[in-house]
């Protein structure tokens, strides 16, 4: 390695799921430059995950010839309730932690400043920053999947509570009765919209004898019928399976439609599978429940755009956090001198 590579400093963005980890390697401008994937394995220990976790960030580094020394900052982003205050992750019950101190961890690990944050927040800052959010004042993130996730930026900044993040937005009440989302009151935008209530409805629909193709494809296991089964049985002739998206679509667009109400925002990204696996239906879909809950003097915020990161939302956000929070580092200092 020359002196002048051994010299360079990365950003590590990790997207930290229940099902997969994955550590990117970004340089000075955020452009993704090595990135390692590895499965998650589910409750096998806080001290093996934490060492899974770090060997992740060290493989990815060595796809450049790299070593923890040229590491700038890492952010990461995770699910499940956060002290941001403290860098902790209080629950994680797919990985079957509680109370684990991720931040301190990492800084400690790697001798860098190191973050944490909600994975929706570190999605919609990385499209924000890299992605279709781009150049805007303010941005409202929604990303319909097993749940529904949301987040919002707002000049330049996370919107955020001191201790916890927020902008629940599969908790917005959009009935007095119906599904609950595992958690919470009923009549929920994640119990009625999210893609596992699409499922449910779906194995419903096969069971009626409503939609032969999804019968084909899944059957009435709500495992097995996710996005890509929805889309190909759409794609088949299943009405029933049109509608019921339809109607889980329009309801995540009045959710839309109220946010922007009380938001204003002037871009409204959705992401996720169901978006990606059926964008003109879905978005169709979306705008139409949007215009039944927006204020007319609102109408014209929230332009709708589809990300443009994928999978590497979450590890840009993340990646920008660290990148954001070392710059501003030296004044809180001195402020605090």
């Amino acid at each position: 390695m020359s002196e002048g590579q051994d010299k360079r400093r990365y950003w590590i963005g990790f997207d930290l799921g229940g099902t997969k980890m994955l550590a990117v390697v970004f340089d000075e401008r955020l452009k993704p430059i090595a990135r390692k994937r590895r499965k998650t394995r589910a409750n096998e220990g806080e001290p093996v995950s934490l060492e899974r976790l770090s060997e992740t960030i060290v493989m990815a580094l060595e796809e450049i010839g790299a070593g923890p020394d040229a590491i700038a900052g890492i952010g990461c982003g995770v699910p499940g309730p956060l002290d941001l205050q403290k860098g902790l992750i209080l629950e994680a019950p797919n990985l079957g932690w509680k109370n684990v101190a991720l931040q301190d961890y990492l800084a400690k690990k790697f001798r860098c400043p190191a973050v944490i944050c909600n994975d929706v927040d570190a999605g919609v800052f990385g499209e924000y920053t890299m992605g279709a959010g781009q150049g805007f004042r303010s941005v409202l993130g929604v990303f319909p999947g097993t749940g529904i996730g949301g987040g919002f930026v707002y000049e330049g900044r996370i919107f955020r509570g001191t201790r916890s993040s927020c902008m629940e937005v599969g908790y917005l009440q959009m009935a007095t009765e119906g599904s609950a989302a595992g958690v919470g009151p009923v009549g929920t935008l994640e119990g009625l919209a999210s893609r596992l209530a699409i499922s449910a409805e779906a194995a419903k629909a096969v069971y009626r004898g409503q939609a032969p193709g999804l019968q084909e494809i899944a059957g009435t296991d709500i495992s097995r019928i996710r996005s890509s089964a929805l889309a190909k049985s759409i794609e088949k002739g299943d009405k029933a399976i049109e509608q019921i998206v339809k109607r889980a679509a329009q309801q995540v667009g009045r959710g839309i439609g109220s946010l922007i109400n009380i938001l204003a925002p002037d871009v409204v990204i959705l992401g996720g599978g169901l978006v990606e696996a059926m964008p003109k239906l879905y978005l169709e879909s979306v705008t139409e429940g949007i215009r039944r809950n927006v204020l007319p003097s609102l109408a014209d915020c929230g332009r709708l755009k589809v990300s443009e990161l994928g999978d590497l939302a979450g590890a840009t956000g993340a990646a920008a956090l660290v990148r954001q929070e070392a710059a501003e580092l030296p004044k809180k200092k001195a402020k605090e001198a």
